[in-house]
């Protein structure tokens, strides 16, 4: 079952302790470290799994970068995007309690991501509709299956490509 609670107010603070975590592991190569995703957004709906984008300067070698996240505890998710968005989450059975992602300075996907994440901390009504979106499709992929998690990871893309494409165009993300 894909389980969405109420905004926890200790999400902040759960992400600036593993913030601070991966800061000591990433070292000078993470060039900055983000909380995203819906714990990201005061007052957000969401799956109670902090996720994080850590921009470093370069991906590979990835080995290096599953070496040093499995120091977390972190087990890397190979995909198809390893080259660009590569995934890793914390512990590595289901429930997950935290996710990271990777990614270089210059990646769509990453700049997308803060643009998303800028957007709708800046429009509530944008936000109840997200949350309504994720109530929906979480109604609609009922089974706790990595297939169901990630058919419902991808039945949210209708609804957020174009609300990408306009906070993009409206200059997000903001920093």
């Amino acid at each position: 079952m894909i389980e969405l609670v109420p905004y926890d107010s200790t999400w902040p603070d759960r992400f600036a302790r593993e913030a601070s975590l991966l800061r000591e592991v990433c070292g000078a190569a993470a060039i900055r470290i983000d909380h995203v995703g819906s714990t990201s957004i005061r007052g957000m709906a969401a799956k109670p799994v902090i996720d994080v984008q850590v921009t470093v300067a370069a991906l590979c070698p990835l080995a290096d970068w599953v070496g040093r996240l499995a120091g977390l505890n972190y087990a890397h998710h190979p995909s198809a995007d390893d080259g660009n968005y590569p995934f890793f989450h914390k512990p590595a059975i289901w429930p997950h309690v935290y996710h990271v992602h990777l990614c270089e300075p210059t990646s769509a996907v990453g700049r997308a991501t803060l643009a998303l994440r800028d957007y709708l901390r800046d429009q509530p009504g944008l936000r109840e509709a997200y949350a309504d979106e994720k109530r929906r499709l979480a109604a609609v992929h009922v089974g706790d299956t990595a297939d169901r998690r990630e058919a419902y990871a991808q039945g949210k893309s209708p609804f957020l490509g174009p609300l990408i494409e306009r906070a993009l165009a409206l200059g997000y993300p903001r920093a």
